[in-house]
């Protein structure tokens, strides 16, 4: 296998696993449709870099001993477990809180909802920590860098060139919704509308921390 040809399968796999539904699309969307497009990109950069992360952790074995240890694998999947179940508590909390205030105006009234998490820095920590902490990540990439390593390759230059691989198909991903809400962002911009987004993204990211928290290595 050339290094070519190992960049271009592992494309193909990773191209396939970034658009399956799931706990990054969920969370770029949500921020997407309540935060706005600035703090949408901030958030899929925060997911993109803990997948780098990743990517660079298992070229160097990281992984291998996240892996072969299950008390570590179990306390990472436990923190990350807690982290989902936190995020998501928050969003339903905010939903019900602001369900009985009087909106002056739909779009008015979903800003002061949204207000305290409007941060740049913030949404890039949320998707840097939601793929930090979650073992998949290190596991998917020490069962499949392997194999897209050609022999005498550097095994630290390919994770971080296959990982950036990764992340470049993932920030074509994103971008595609983050646009994509944006056609239709007035009427997304209901502050009912953000509630109900809000209270589905919340149910999910519970739903994945407890999924999560009963899942085996």
């Amino acid at each position: 296998m050339t290094i070519a040809s190992a960049i271009a399968s592992f494309a193909v796999v990773a191209g396939m696993l970034t658009i399956m539904p799931g706990l990054d699309t969920a969370l770029v969307l949500r921020s997407a449709i309540t935060l706005g497009r600035r703090r949408a990109f901030a958030t899929a950069l925060g997911i993109l870099c803990g997948v780098l992360v990743w990517g660079v952790a298992a070229a160097v074995g990281a992984s291998a001993v996240l892996t072969a240890s299950h008390l570590l694998y179990d306390a990472l999947r436990v923190a990350g477990a807690g982290y989902l179940a936190w995020l998501g508590i928050g969003m339903i909390r905010r939903t019900l809180k602001e369900r009985g205030r009087p909106a002056p105006g739909d779009t008015a009234g979903s800003a002061g909802t949204t207000n305290a998490e409007a941060t740049w820095a913030r949404s890039w920590a949320r998707g840097l920590g939601t793929s930090l902490l979650n073992p998949k990540n290190g596991v998917f990439y020490m069962a499949m860098l392997p194999q897209f390593i050609p022999t005498g390759a550097s095994h630290l230059l390919m994770g971080v060139v296959l990982a950036t691989v990764h992340d470049l198909e993932g920030l074509v991903w994103f971008s595609a919704l983050i646009f994509g809400t944006q056609l239709v962002r007035r009427w997304l911009n209901r502050g009912s509308v953000q509630r109900a987004i809000d209270a589905i993204t919340g149910t999910v990211l519970v739903g994945f921390g407890i999924k999560l928290a009963l899942a085996d290595n």
